[in-house]
């Protein structure tokens, strides 16, 4: 074991990052970043009928954009490799054999139909399932009879009879567990691929990591590769088992419930920013000192302490990862959310593809407007859409304004004060609407209350001179009229 902290990431590239997923990565990358050790991504697609065409490409682009990096793996190499485990079966099979040969580990030649009976049978008796040993001690004739029969065996691993196996998590402190609870485990298979918990320890130990961390679920897993560890002799590294990540309703988070978006991809879609989402993911579990909940990438790495990631399940609030991806975007430069949320104001068909220079300022202008309210990019849209409609339908709210003895007076005034308007400017309009107030009388929610509903459609929203700046003056003077023609109907 080396005194250099060393922690991976272990993908299978079965699908695309889903958040559970960068949870573990983004842990042990702050784990890695704040103890100044190195931090390995290790790709385990041994299970290869549910490996997925671009899975090991997505999981990798998704994690660099989430501003991670990383010191080893298939695309920047390392001592340690290769980093596929497929690429690695050789290495496997020497350490099978020797198990073999020392008589730690034996070949099986039972069937699955054979398993299954065996397990139905356990579980007719109120047992928990597992391998009875049964070709533990074969003959060489009954070996021989089998391999006439051309049966092909799995290879299981001897588990010690009597043996505690204890071990400090580094989250949920010390977890027991007896060799009896194990039947002799497969660690190869029939067709001579390892399994998970074989290669994962083989992997782990001549790759030098010391540190494990990962999701609860692997807890049972743990006993299993101290076993593998024990047959060789080896150090194992220190293991640490983080919480579940639950929904809104306080259940393990299904990639089943659609009303959370799961993947990363998702949400680079809809314009959240990486960086909102590397904080937001790592107050999942993990919690800093004091109140503060907004950090940068560098803060995280410099505060990070894994005697702070909780045994408690994690609950994932959509409101709350909005709230921290808003006050991201505010906090951020405009040339950046123009250029999260331009694309979908075109995909909409709301603006053309190819933009004049007014166009684009325009749209500039119109998106800022809305970067104090924007939760993501994808929002601008919907909030804009007045900008977009020449006639408006108002709402109960909207009409109850305009139902005011002094709107049409108001409405009037301020429109005869457009006319006037050399330039139709913020400047110049806000002059407009205190000359409504100065000739009418009418002043606060009564003023401009029915120029912004009449204007715009809506009760409440951005500055106003702006707004109507750019909804237009031409379709400002139509709105204006339609509501005057309404209120007089």
């Amino acid at each position: 074991m080396t005194n250099e902290v060393r922690v991976r990431y272990a993908p299978s590239p079965t699908g695309h990052l889903h958040i559970g997923n960068a949870r573990t990565a983004l842990f042990n990358y702050l784990y890695a970043r704040h103890l100044g050790g190195k931090f390995v991504i290790r790709i385990e697609d041994t299970d290869e009928k549910r490996n997925v065409a671009g899975g090991e490409q997505s999981q990798m682009e998704f994690l660099k954009w989430l501003g991670m990096d990383w010191d080893e793996s298939v695309d920047v190499g390392g001592d340690y490799g290769p980093y596929r485990q497929m690429e690695r079966l050789d290495i496997y099979q020497k350490y099978i054999d020797e198990l073999l040969e020392k008589g730690l580990a034996y070949k099986c030649y039972m069937t699955e139909d054979e398993l299954e009976a065996e397990r139905e049978e356990q579980r007719s008796k109120g047992e928990v399932p597992k391998y009875s040993g049964a070709h533990r001690d074969l003959t060489e004739e009954q070996i021989k009879q089998f391999e006439d029969e051309g049966r092909q065996p799995s290879i299981r691993i001897r588990v010690p009879e009597g043996k505690t196996y204890t071990f400090t998590d580094i989250v949920r402190g010390e977890i027991t567990f007896e060799s009896s609870d194990f039947g002799d485990w497969v660690i190869a298979k029939k067709n001579g691929t390892p399994t998970y918990n074989f290669a994962v320890a083989i992997d782990d130990y001549l790759m030098k990591i010391t540190d494990v961390l990962r999701g609860e679920e692997h807890i049972s897993n743990t006993p299993k590769q101290m076993m593998v560890y024990d047959a060789f002799g080896w150090e194992a590294p220190n293991f640490g088992h983080m919480a579940l990540i639950l929904n809104e309703q306080r259940k393990k988070l299904s990639k089943r419930d659609e009303h959370i978006l799961q993947f990363i991809g998702q949400y680079e879609k809809l314009g959240y920013l990486p960086e909102a989402l590397f904080n937001f993911i790592t107050l999942l579990g993990w919690s800093p000192v004091g109140e503060e909940e907004i950090f940068t990438k560098d803060q995280l790495i410099d505060i990070f302490d894994p005697a702070r990631l909780s045994s408690s399940p994690a609950v994932f609030d959509p409101a709350k990862l909005k709230w921290i991806n808003n006050q991201y975007i505010k906090a951020a430069d405009l040339d950046r959310v123009v250029e999260l949320a331009l694309p979908h104001l075109v995909e909409a068909g709301r603006l053309p593809e190819n933009m004049s220079d007014d166009q684009k300022q325009w749209a500039r202008e119109l998106i800022a407007l809305y970067q104090e309210q924007l939760n993501y990019a994808a929002e601008i849209v919907e909030l804009t859409e007045l900008f977009f409609k020449h006639e408006i339908e108002y709402d109960e709210e909207a009409m109850e304004v305009l139902k005011g003895e002094q709107v049409p007076e108001v409405l009037e005034t301020f429109s005869a004060k457009l006319d006037e308007l050399e330039e139709f400017e913020p400047d110049a309009i806000k002059k407009a609407i205190k000359a409504v107030q100065k000739e009418t009388g009418h002043k606060g929610k009564k003023l401009f209350m029915p120029v912004r509903v009449a204007t715009t459609g809506q009760t409440h929203g951005p500055e106003l001179p702006n707004a109507i700046r750019l909804v237009g003056k031409d379709t400002v003077q139509a709105r204006l009229q339609n509501a005057i023609q309404q209120l007089k109907a």
